[in-house]
């Protein structure tokens, strides 16, 4: 009898987190939730959880939330970690065959290191990681012979397209995005977007923070740099093209002038359940893809004006070092400022342009270094905000429509 696969799942309160235990509930005998890992701010759900899934051991960022979760569980219990440094033990020390990477931000850079140096392999749904140190993630990768394995849709449709080809064989790599709610809207009128219209995504059901990113095509723009370092291709072979139907999730073309694209309904389930069994497939238990209730399909190049993310991140990219941790960790904060009705919507471009501007370049020499930029970014932009000493300096003022 094949050995069940063992898992940690680190943000597992978080939406890709949830999905994935969800799936794994589908499949008695595929797999074993060795290690789980959240922020601590619900431990109710994370004590359902561990009732659920009898993981080994769990780890909360929220020190205070670990004497709750003792309560909540009585005896016997996992072992209970707390912390930033908890979360990275967990990581690190939790025999596991796959450990899926999904807490949002910045602050899945550590864990997903330890991962990786342990040569375990890593589901990557949180693609900020890659964003803030690819060039050192992908060498830990490849010197500790760690797996990486995409989740989001996007790099999940381009692994699956270019297994068993050569990369000296593609052409480009075509990333869609559906457009977010505000594809057919004007320049003028995104000055008057709400948290909530921000938040209505017309496909994808997603945490406040990535459905905010791909309102203002932040998400793509950051997934060009995630693509450049899973796949070792050159950002000029990685192009955005707008498919708001979301049917097609990537494409490769190759030097020939064929294009293999990767098709299926719009459910993050399907990249994470592929990656959780790689390489082989196992059924899937959702609604398939019926291509004739689609009618069509149409595509549309991204509009830098009204999007001006995609332009910046392509920027941060080709500046190299350390200015993608730069664009990143501006963005985690102008995007929690305007989720609190603190800055518009227009602004968290205006704060990602200043923080790149204003920010030391630095060299990508060890993650330690990443860490600092990234420290350094943050207080930067939020010395920026409203209500800060250099808010008026820098033109953000007012707040935006809730």
């Amino acid at each position: 009898m094949e050995r069940m696969k063992r898992l940690t799942v680190l943000g597992a309160t978080g939406s890709v987190g949830r999905r994935a235990l969800e799936l794994i509930e589908h499949f008695p005998g595929q797999f074993r939730v060795e290690g789980l890992a959240a922020r601590g701010t619900n431990p109710d759900l994370v004590a359902e959880l561990c009732r659920t899934h009898r993981p080994r051991a769990v780890a909360l960022a929220d020190e205070r939330a670990v004497d709750v979760l003792a309560r909540a569980l009585g005896h016997p219990r996992p072992e209970i970690l707390g912390g930033a440094r908890g979360i990275v033990a967990l990581a690190r020390d939790v025999e596991a065959d796959v450990v899926l990477s999904a807490i949002v931000g910045g602050a899945g850079l550590l864990p997903t290191m330890a991962a990786i140096e342990t040569g375990k392999a890593v589901a990557i749904a949180n693609k900020e990681p890659l964003v803030m140190a690819g060039s050192l993630m992908t060498a830990a990768a490849r010197r500790h012979k760690a797996p990486l394995l995409p989740v989001d849709s996007e790099h999940s449709a381009i692994f699956q397209c270019l297994e068993g080809q050569q990369r000296s064989q593609v052409h480009r790599i075509l990333l869609t995005a559906s457009g977010g709610p505000f594809r057919r809207m004007s320049k003028a009128d995104m000055a008057s977007v709400t948290v909530e219209d921000a938040l209505n995504h017309p496909t994808w059901k997603m945490g406040a923070k990535i459905t905010v990113d791909s309102a203002t095509l932040m998400n793509k723009g950051l997934e060009v740099i995630e693509a450049r370092w899973l796949f070792g291709l050159p950002a000029e072979q990685v192009q955005v093209v707008v498919h708001p139907q979301s049917i097609i999730h990537s494409m490769v073309e190759y030097v020939d002038g064929s294009v293999i694209a990767q098709l299926g309904v719009a459910d993050m389930g399907i990249p994470i359940l592929y990656a959780l069994n790689y390489p082989d497939r196992l059924p899937w238990p959702g609604e398939r893809l019926d291509l004739t209730k689609i009618g069509s399909l149409t595509f549309e190049e991204p509009d830098v004006e009204r999007f001006p993310c995609l332009s910046l991140c392509r920027q941060a990219l080709a500046a190299a070092g350390c200015a993608p941790a730069v664009l990143n960790a501006a963005n985690e904060i102008a995007v929690g400022a305007f989720l609190a009705g603190r800055i518009r919507y227009t602004q968290i471009a205006e704060l990602i342009a200043l923080a790149l501007e204003r920010v030391p370049a630095r060299a990508l020499d060890s993650i330690e270094t990443c860490v600092d930029v990234d420290a350094e970014t943050r207080r930067f932009v939020e010395g920026r905000l409203p209500g800060s000493a250099n808010a008026a300096a820098v033109g953000v003022s007012g707040r935006a429509g809730r």
